[in-house]
């Protein structure tokens, strides 16, 4: 029996705009608890909420990027719910007309293109952030207390439905991979996920191959990394799988999936549209995007990150393609000169990723210097200029200097006095281990402080080591 995996993904991003969403406190991350609260944001009475214009022009940017429409006329509606981190009893949210829907977004993949709808992407106000206090891993169960910081309170989110077309927990994690950069370039939002600004929930369900229709589905909330986000689809994918292969049934329900352990664990049961009780907002009126402000925002989304992977993939293969666009290298890698695209792609995804340096700030023609006698110059030199190529008057002049050594008569007294001092590793190597191989090439390394050829050391420590 063949099983499908159907999953949809409901995505918040949170807007990094100067202040919240319908009030004026300054919209600021890691401030200390409720300093950043006001009336509004408090929910005192009489006290009545103003958009802010800044987060609604970022929707429409956003949305238009999602290939979405832009309502001519949107609203915003109330959603009742009682939860000690939503003071107004009800979250200010869009309902049944979202400021844009009907969208799609392209994930391309190894195998072809993945085309992914969108229902809708609509504005709303963040809840405050509780804080548990003693339990496991910060989560309620086994909570001393409970606390409230309010501080997030009234951050403007928007949140991005998918429709159900995602198949699998790599898909998923391609998907939101990409549409954090896309995002991020539109320079809405800085889309962290172990910082909150990005969350993502997973509607999960299964059916059989060529099943018509969706079975019941169970909410996956709580994932702070895109690791996590694709392995708990796959824990609840078999989950279901196993459920129904034993002649059960799928309870419609809401879940924590624990990283750490890879199990899934009820939290709730879910709760539907009727449950929160939609109503228009009374105190704000219709948003109405005006033409000119939609064209300017259409006119500032270029070129998005699925269409550069695929024309990146013509110079390198897909996995590097991928890794310059959704690491945000690729804006360098166009800047380095070099006719071996290949070895540009794999220096910028190695050894600069691993230098940790700012990809805007670094000189791509002094790098390309570097990249083009990376096997001429000892490594150390080459990581030591890869760590300072950020750094303000950066010249790779300095670095060139510096050769590797790689003449026999030069390295063979530094190997075979390696060779005299590990008699067992080298008699481990010539009974089979030859993963022992890399262990002499360090020492080699080591002993010469990187300036030996690596190449011409495999070649010398093979024929000492073989005769």
């Amino acid at each position: 029996m063949t099983w499908e995996a159907v999953v949809g993904l409901e995505i918040h991003v949170q807007l990094k705009t100067r202040t919240k969403m319908f009030c004026r406190c300054e919209n600021v991350w890691g401030e200390e608890p409720n300093t950043r609260t006001c009336p509004v944001c408090l929910a005192h009475p009489g006290t009545l909420p103003v958009p802010n214009r800044t987060a609604i022009e970022w929707a429409v940017k956003l949305g238009l990027a999602l290939d979405c429409e832009i309502a001519e006329r949107s609203l915003f509606h109330r959603k009742n719910y009682f939860y000690p981190d939503l003071p107004k009893g009800y979250q200010i949210s869009q309902y049944d007309v979202p400021l844009a829907s009907g969208g799609r977004f392209v994930v391309p993949g190894p195998d072809g293109d993945r085309e992914i709808g969108i229902v809708r992407a609509h504005l709303e106000e963040d809840a405050a952030k509780t804080v548990h206090v003693g339990g496991a891993a910060g989560r309620i169960h086994g909570a001393e207390a409970s606390l409230v910081d309010f501080n997030r309170g009234g951050t403007p989110l928007v949140e991005i439905v998918a429709e159900p077309d995602v198949r699998s927990g790599e898909e998923a994690r391609r998907f939101l991979q990409l549409l954090r950069q896309t995002v991020v370039e539109l320079g809405i939002s800085d889309a962290e996920m172990e910082k909150g600004s990005l969350r993502c929930d997973a509607n999960v369900s299964v059916r059989q191959a060529g099943e018509e229709g969706y079975r019941t589905k169970t909410e996956l909330k709580n994932m702070n990394s895109f690791k996590f986000v694709a392995d708990g689809i796959t824990a609840e994918v078999e989950r279901q799988i196993g459920i129904y292969e034993a002649g059960g049934k799928v309870v419609q329900q809401t879940l924590h999936f624990d990283p750490q352990k890879g199990t899934i664990a009820p939290l709730r049961s879910k709760e539907e549209a009727h449950d929160y009780r939609y109503f228009p907002e009374p105190d704000l009126v219709a948003i109405e995007p005006p033409t000119e402000l939609v064209d300017r925002a259409r006119a500032e989304v270029s070129e998005l990150p699925g269409a550069r992977i695929r024309r990146l993939e013509q110079e390198v293969d897909f996995d590097l393609a991928y890794g310059l666009v959704t690491s945000g290298r690729d804006a360098l890698y166009a800047r380095v000169p070099g006719d071996d695209r290949r070895a540009v792609a794999n220096v910028l995804m190695n050894q600069l990723a691993a230098a940790d340096v700012d990809p805007a700030k670094v000189n791509g023609e002094e790098l390309g210097k570097l990249i083009e006698a990376r096997e001429t110059i000892p490594r150390q030199a080459l990581l030591d200029a890869l760590a300072a190529s950020s750094d303000a008057g950066f010249s790779a002049d300095r670095y060139l200097s510096e050769t590797t050594v790689s003449d026999a008569s030069a390295l063979d007294p530094v190997i075979d006095g390696i060779l005299a001092a590990n008699p067992g590793q080298v008699e481990a190597y010539r009974g089979g281990k030859e993963g022992l191989l890399g262990f002499f090439v360090g020492q080699v390394m080591k002993e010469t402080q990187g300036k030996a050829d690596p190449r011409a050391v495999n070649e010398r420590l093979r024929e000492k080591l073989g005769a």
